[in-house]
């Protein structure tokens, strides 16, 4: 299998296994107020990380392409900014956020990357 397939196959796995996790997540929190905004909107962006990632990998034009990766950024980052608000609000315990936190910051980086390397591509050849 070429090796950019298998990053491709890769990450819509990971990134599917980072919205299972946020979801298990947000499941643990506390049914209050807080709690329940923060379950609902931690689940809606940590699933849209995998759709829109997955809907991104469908081949179709750079353009087309880097406007899902920018979706799936800002979904990421919104994701890490759930979970450190969680964090330093003590909810949980800091046990429950340490590698949901690291995978929501390593998957934003990556998309970032992908992203600028795709835009660098959609440069040249415009």
């Amino acid at each position: 299998m070429e090796t950019n397939s298998l990053k491709k196959r890769d990450l819509k796995i990971r990134s599917k296994l980072f919205a299972q996790d946020c979801v298990k997540l947000a499941l643990l929190l506390p049914k209050n107020d807080i709690g329940n905004h923060i379950r609902k909107q931690l689940i809606r962006s940590s699933t849209s990380v995998a759709a829109n990632y997955r809907a991104a990998s469908l081949g179709q034009t750079k353009k087309s392409f880097i406007a899902k990766m920018s979706i799936v950024i800002e979904e990421a980052d919104e994701c890490t900014f759930w979970i450190e608000f969680l964090q330093d609000e003590n909810v949980l315990k800091n046990i429950e956020y340490i590698s949901v936190l690291k995978e929501a910051k390593e998957l934003t980086a990556i998309f970032i990357a992908s992203r600028k390397t795709a835009e660098k591509t959609n440069k040249r050849n415009n």
